[in-house]
């Protein structure tokens, strides 16, 4: 990346790896594996279809640390190897027939907000890192909301019910996760590097 390209926005911590297009592609590859293994991480819950992942963190994770658009290309080629055939969603699925299939277009809307927002240094600071989580996770839920009701052929209330309120707790867990492990990082460059 041309140092001009550095002055229009900040960096990230993948940026600090790679900035090339080999390495770039390397971190994408990286981020979407990632992502993979952690949905793999799923807990079914009995009065709903949607279990509880490991998906979400892995994207916000990945959104912020890769920024915008590798962050956006991360998150689809999880989505385009999943409805390939790459049994890598939650419990093993794959396709796009799935009920929990708004959940994973949202991981893309939701890459693009915590990536944008991290390449303006919101991943850096604690309070600014936890409201880009919850924006971006907001987003997750309102996509996948939005396909559950018209998967499941129910009212908006009820799939709010079915596919947010369950996860409230654990995706406040996963969002502080996040919004603490990011600003941790940096710090932890900023020590090692002497990078301000």
């Amino acid at each position: 990346m041309s140092s001009t390209a550095y002055a229009s926005r900040r960096v990230v911590l993948g940026d600090l790896v790679s900035t090339s297009v080999v390495g770039s592609a390397a971190l994408v590859v990286s981020g979407a594996a990632l992502i993979g293994v952690l949905a793999q991480v799923a807990i079914p819950l009995p009065f709903t279809p949607v279990p509880l992942t490991g998906q979400t963190l892995g994207v916000l994770l990945v959104a912020a640390a890769l920024g915008r658009w590798r962050g956006i290309a991360a998150t689809a080629l999880y989505g385009l190897a999943g409805i390939a055939g790459v049994p890598w969603f939650s419990g093993g699925a794959s396709g796009w027939k799935i009920t929990t299939f708004g959940y994973i277009i949202g991981f893309v809307a939701a890459a693009a907000v915590a990536g944008g927002l991290a390449e303006r240094g919101w991943d850096r600071r604690p309070l600014r890192a936890l409201s880009a989580m919850v924006l971006a996770n907001a987003v997750i839920l309102a996509c996948g909301t939005i396909w559950l009701a018209g998967a499941l052929q129910v009212s908006m209330v009820r799939a709010i019910e079915l596919g947010v309120l369950p996860f409230l707790i654990g995706d406040l867990v996963k969002i502080m996760l996040a919004a603490g492990l990011l600003p941790s990082a940096w710090w932890l460059v900023n020590r090692v590097t002497g990078r301000r």
